[in-house]
């Protein structure tokens, strides 16, 4: 949950939820806080964030590779550049759907 504050948003406001974690995880989770330095709390949401960005990608992907976005707007879905997109559909050898619609749409993204 974010605040506004003075017309900004205050990304230091955070909800706190709790979850239920198997002994051996939470032991995992303890070793690699210390490992880092920091607290169990900054190891479990970079770990959520590491997730929601990698489900980010494969809805993207799995919405241009049936053809329901385009290009660029997979890439504004996955929250990265279109040219990491094009790498991230190599990567997984999903043929690219280009065409001049696409073009045109990314053309259009780049004048503004």
């Amino acid at each position: 949950m974010y605040y506004i504050v003075n017309g900004g948003v205050d990304l230091n406001m955070k909800d706190i939820v709790s979850v239920r974690l198997p002994r051996d995880k939470v032991k995992l989770v303890e070793k690699i806080a210390r490992e880092e330095k920091v607290d169990k709390s900054t190891i479990l949401e970079r770990a959520i964030e590491s997730y929601i960005h990698e489900w980010l990608l494969r809805k993207a992907l799995d919405l241009y590779s049936s053809g329901q976005v385009t290009l660029s707007r997979a890439a504004e879905i996955a929250g990265i550049t279109i040219w990491e997109m094009m790498d991230e559909l190599a990567k997984r050898r999903i043929s690219a759907q280009y065409d001049v619609e696409d073009l045109e749409e990314d053309l259009k993204n780049l004048i503004t």
